[in-house]
């Protein structure tokens, strides 16, 4: 399929972040070394990549408001006007590391509703995009969520809590229900990459909580545009305002989501 006008532009924008982003991180493994540490290199990149992605978006659709990972919330020109969900590192632990796994994750909002979204692969320049109603695709291929229908077989994707972030006793009562059950699960530090590959089917299902709405908003299109279903643990659709989520194909959400709520019981 054809991408349309707002895809097109989402694309070019990340596109345009894209390479300061490849070169900052081909520096990081030359400051593991030094006493301060890359930290404050990384938050520099973050910051680049974002202001990028802002002139390059604003360029393209003037007007419209932003929600920024870093520089907070841009109203538009019209208490109607779309908006873009943004976050131009996610992954940024894997990037601080010298981890070639993180992404642009960028969303189109209107009146309350996620119309289109994009994820993009700095490294693997893969591009997941999805608008409501047109699918989800990986460059020009038609993505699927996973076919696969048992537990036993499914290999699942998480985000573990850590310092500061996350609820450690409620993960513990999830991991303990889902592992015996499961093929395997993978925590790979970037929630927009885990939820493009439940719609590409590489993962058959992904759960976390903690998660903001720039980590998420693209990506719960693409699954729900490769059919799959998304829900919060409770297996409604408050997903941004629980900031939790349960990510699979029918049959997978379905024996998950009995697993996560059972452990929160």
């Amino acid at each position: 399929m054809s991408q349309s006008a707002i895809i097109t532009v989402m694309e070019r924008a990340c596109r345009k972040a894209a390479p300061r982003l490849r070169r900052d991180f081909g520096e990081v493994s030359q400051l593991q070394v030094s006493r301060k540490g890359p930290a404050d290199f990384v938050s520099q990149a973050d910051r680049a990549a974002e202001n990028t992605l802002v002139e390059e978006l604003q360029k393209a659709r003037p007007g419209w408001g932003f929600l920024l990972e870093e520089g907070g919330e841009i109203p538009g020109e019209e208490a109607d006007s779309p908006r873009f969900i943004i976050d131009p590192l996610d992954g940024t632990s894997n990037f601080l590391h010298g981890i070639p796994h993180f992404a642009i994750s960028i969303a189109v909002e209107h009146l309350g509703v996620v119309v289109a979204g994009m994820i993009y692969q700095p490294l693997t320049d893969e591009s997941f995009w999805a608008e409501r109603g047109r699918g989800a695709w990986l460059h020009n291929a038609r993505l699927r969520v996973s076919g696969r229908r048992d537990l036993d077989q499914a290999l699942l994707a998480t985000g573990i809590p850590y310092m500061g972030h996350g609820k450690q006793a409620e993960f513990e009562s999830i991991l303990h229900n889902v592992m015996p059950e499961v093929a395997g699960i993978r925590r790979f530090g970037a929630a927009s990459l885990d939820l493009a590959w439940v719609a590409a089917g590489r993962f058959d299902g992904f759960w976390e909580q903690g998660l903001s709405h720039w980590d998420v908003a693209a990506g719960m299109l693409l699954v729900k545009e490769a059919g799959g279903f998304v829900t919060d643990f409770r297996g409604s659709e408050q997903m941004v305002e629980r900031r939790e989520v349960i990510a699979a194909n029918d049959q997978i959400h379905s024996r998950l989501h009995r697993l996560v709520a059972g452990a929160l019981r």
